[in-house]
């Protein structure tokens, strides 16, 4: 089948308006993570104007739209939840109403999803309208809760679904780049305990706090030692909470925790990073307990899918069929060689490929450092790019597997 691009790139960009409405339609809506129902009703209103052949709901709320029935399965994906506001003042605009100009679209979830989830779907009305479909079918899933817990979902897809796509893009940001790999994370706890006593005699009692004073400092250090990998860069480590119990503000502390955001690179395991602060002089000294959160929130559904706080870190080959289709498929369209790279912070392709070996790649709207940020920001230019994009990775990747 001959795929004319350039017809691509000027249906992608008849479509701008409205992707940018659809766009500031999802980000009008409260979204954050176990509270996405009204933007996957909103989703699925969408999907069905531009005609897609079948839409599914999963039970944990994931929205599944499908395109063509071919044997190839080919997965696309956007999370739909976002972060909260945080603080209201450092907002230039309503955080849902929005900005919109010529070039911009501002609003949470702009980049930090929602922006690919546009792009998607209309890359499923291009691909129909200019009759790209073949031996293939075109999955568009909007994932739920991964902001709380990423990859969850397609835990859920993956081993409850029974689905398996040869290859799945992720849309999270990557300012139109080709990203292939990021590293893990795990969320860590470790608890001192000691003996309460009145805070007029300490000498008495047994402080939880001091015994975790030592160990910050020892994970301080730990930090600059972490393994390093040539493309994914170091391991790394921080302090994110503490937490602490006492009979009172006069008492000594009988318990401290603290939580650790761990991210792990190329080479590094869960148990390994679990051991090394074992090991610590300070955490043996103190008979701190080091472990591995779990995850257990209910969906906006109902539905509790249980998990460890564990997220593999993955990496696909630059050589792989599916990274060169994405770069054919780039330069076919723009007429430039794309950057190949990675993504710094962590998405659903932890379960795609870092559990389940399913190869994953990614291509998004937006710009990482915009992702959690105050006056959240895409560019329509990106959104334009994206969707042509998406439309055109198919039937391309089934040309160059022949």
């Amino acid at each position: 089948m001959k795929v004319d691009y350039k017809e691509i790139l000027k249906k992608a960009e008849q479509y701008k308006p409205e992707i940018s409405k659809f766009l500031r339609d999802m980000i009008a809506i409260p979204s954050e993570s176990c509270d996405e129902k009204k933007v996957i009703q909103r989703i699925f209103q969408e999907m069905k104007l531009v005609g897609f052949d079948k839409i599914d709901i999963d039970p944990m709320g994931n929205i599944l739209g499908y395109i063509g029935n071919g044997k190839t399965l080919i997965a696309m994906d956007a999370h739909i939840d976002t972060v909260g506001v945080g603080n209201i003042d450092n907002w230039d605009y309503d955080p849902y109403k929005g900005y919109e100009d010529d070039e911009i679209i501002i609003g949470r979830g702009a980049t930090d999803q929602e922006g690919g989830m546009a792009c998607m779907v209309y890359a499923g009305k291009i691909i129909k309208e200019l009759k790209l479909e073949d031996d293939y079918t075109f999955l568009v899933t909007g994932t739920v809760q991964e902001e709380d817990c990423d990859g969850l979902c397609w835990q859920y897809i993956i081993e409850q679904s029974k689905i398996k796509p040869e290859f799945v893009v992720s849309t999270e940001p990557t300012s139109c780049r080709i990203h292939r790999g990021q590293r893990g994370r795990m969320e860590i706890k470790v608890e001192t305990t000691g003996i309460s006593c009145h805070g007029s005699a300490p000498e008495r009692g047994d402080n939880a706090i001091f015994k975790m004073g030592y160990i910050l400092n020892e994970l301080q250090d730990l930090n600059k030692k972490l393994k390093h990998d040539d493309f994914l860069g170091k391991g790394t480590l921080t302090v994110s909470e503490i937490f602490f119990s006492s009979p009172s503000r006069c008492a000594v502390a009988d318990g401290c925790s603290i939580s650790i955001d761990r991210r792990l690179t190329f080479g590094e395991t869960w148990e390994s990073a679990l051991q090394e602060i074992r090991d610590l002089f300070s955490v043996k000294k103190s008979n701190a307990v080091v472990s591995m959160y779990n995850y257990n929130k209910p969906s906006y559904t109902g539905l509790v899918y249980p998990t460890k706080s564990y997220f593999p870190t993955w990496v696909l080959k630059e050589n792989h069929d599916v990274c060169k289709s994405l770069v054919s498929a780039y330069k076919e369209l723009f007429h430039e060689d794309p950057v190949v790279d990675k993504w710094t912070f962590s998405t659903n392709g932890v379960s795609i490929m870092g559990r389940y070996g399913i190869p994953c790649i990614g291509f998004g709207p937006g710009h990482e450092d915009q992702a959690h940020a105050p006056n959240e920001k895409t560019w329509k230019k990106e959104l334009v790019k994206a969707t042509a994009m998406y439309a055109a990775i198919p039937s391309l990747y089934l040309k160059q597997k022949i």
